[in-house]
């Protein structure tokens, strides 16, 4: 096979996956967002925790109501344009988001901004399995998550700078006009696989360099659906999603950020500088947590179990002293925090493609997908009402032993995540 051609086959996917990573940036930038600006937001609609847990809550009810048909409709239409039209109606809703005159224009802004990017992941994730060797995908889903991790940095920390400078409304517009150069991006250099381009896949490669390329097997829609739920290896995983990102989502991704400001006194800039070790943890563990399932314990499981114990410790740690922690120690915690429960969902969806073929690699990512966006419409509203059913201080701020029953109902979920990991099948393959 000419060398020439490998080389810009395995040069152009990097080209690829650097379009789709800003496109998933945004994803997560959307994703945890409110937890900087939440004051601003209760401030000027006037609004109650409770309501404000409903309006970050609806982005993911949205998410999650989507992850099976994004993943229907990326085996079928395709990812690319799948990609397309959803980075379309996310610029719409963030720029309406930012334009809102009162609450019900915001969750309508805000349900469209859900639906949008709610279809980025998985195309994304099944254009990687065409583009990328199954040996490299936990690697590149790692490297995937560490781009979200981006994104959750710039929706910490740098809107956090951009909302005081700007202002909260000025900066969703912002990030609309740009959510738009992204998707004419897409639309220009993303394809769903080699083929569109006229070029060899990488399983034509491999068997003109000594392998056998293997044949796929045609598997319809509903068929693929079907085979999915009714793997009950599947459900393992699934339920673990549903505890451990309804814990990362309903604290990393909304109250964090109060808890930081009401039981330390820090500003909004100094609970940002602190929230912004979320993203470090995901910028720095999902790679490193693809390498060491990969290659040092060579276990999916292993790795699982690590991370979920490891969190279930920090939980602990912290609903035993919710305050007076040194500020150095919350930048650890907080690090460590997102390295077990936001970093390590890569192995999840690893795994969940491992259990199935790649050609339903879309509906299989998809259906699990549900389960991590149903844990944070679930768990953000209801650490909401707990806090609601607690006095408010003098400085109208949430007392200490709120946010201790908030980390102890945190702590549960945790258990029960672990409890997931000792039951899940080990799809690493040597």
């Amino acid at each position: 096979m000419d060398e020439k051609l490998v080389r810009k086959v395995l040069s152009w996917r990097w080209a690829i996956f650097a379009v789709l990573g800003l496109a998933y940036f945004f994803v997560y930038f959307h994703r945890l967002s409110l937890s900087v600006v939440a004051d601003d937001l209760a401030r000027d609609f006037g609004t109650t925790a409770s309501v404000l847990g409903l309006l970050g809550s609806v982005y993911f009810y949205c998410y999650a109501a989507m992850q099976f048909p994004a993943g229907l409709l990326s085996d079928s239409v395709g990812p690319r344009k799948t990609v397309t039209f959803s980075l379309l109606l996310a610029a719409a809703g963030s720029l309406l988001f930012g334009l809102a005159p009162g609450l019900g224009t915001a969750f309508a802004g805000r349900v469209m901004v859900g639906l949008g990017v709610s279809m980025v992941f998985i195309p994304t994730m099944k254009i990687l399995s065409q583009w990328f060797r199954a040996n490299e995908f936990a690697v590149m889903a790692g490297l995937l998550n560490a781009v979200g991790g981006l994104g959750v940095l710039a929706g910490t920390w740098l809107l956090g700078l951009l909302a005081t400078q700007f202002g909260w409304r000025t900066s969703f517009q912002l990030i609309a006009g740009c959510t738009v150069v992204i998707l004419v991006l897409v639309w220009l250099i993303v394809r769903d696989r080699p083929a569109e381009k006229g070029w060899p896949c990488l399983a034509e490669i491999d068997g003109a360099a000594g392998g056998d390329p293997p044949t796929a097997e045609k598997i319809g829609l509903w068929a693929g659906a079907r085979q999915v739920v009714s793997e009950r290896r599947f459900w393992p995983i699934a339920v673990w999603f549903f505890f451990d990102c309804g814990i990362f989502f309903g604290f990393g991704g909304l109250w964090g950020g109060p808890y930081l400001m009401h039981v330390y006194g820090m500003s909004r800039g100094q609970a940002g500088s602190v929230l912004s070790m979320i993203a470090w943890g995901m910028i720095l563990g999902s790679p490193l947590l693809g390498v060491l399932s990969e290659k040092v314990l060579k276990s999916r499981k292993k790795t699982f179990i690590l991370a979920s114990a490891a969190l279930t410790l920090l939980l602990a740690f912290v609903t035993a002293f919710p305050a007076g922690l040194p500020h150095p120690v919350l930048y650890v915690w907080f690090l460590l925090f997102s390295v077990c429960s936001s970093a390590i969902v890569i192995m999840g969806f690893t795994a969940t493609k491992e259990l199935f073929p790649v050609e339903i690699a879309g509906t299989s990512v998809g259906t699990v997908n549900l389960f991590p966006f149903l844990g944070g419409a679930v768990f953000m509203p209801l650490l909401g009402r707990i806090l609601d059913a607690y006095p408010h201080t003098a400085t109208d701020a949430y007392p200490v032993q709120a946010y201790r029953t908030v980390l102890a109902v945190l702590l549960v979920a945790s258990i029960l995540a672990l409890a997931c990991t000792l039951v899940m099948k080990d799809t690493f393959r040597r």
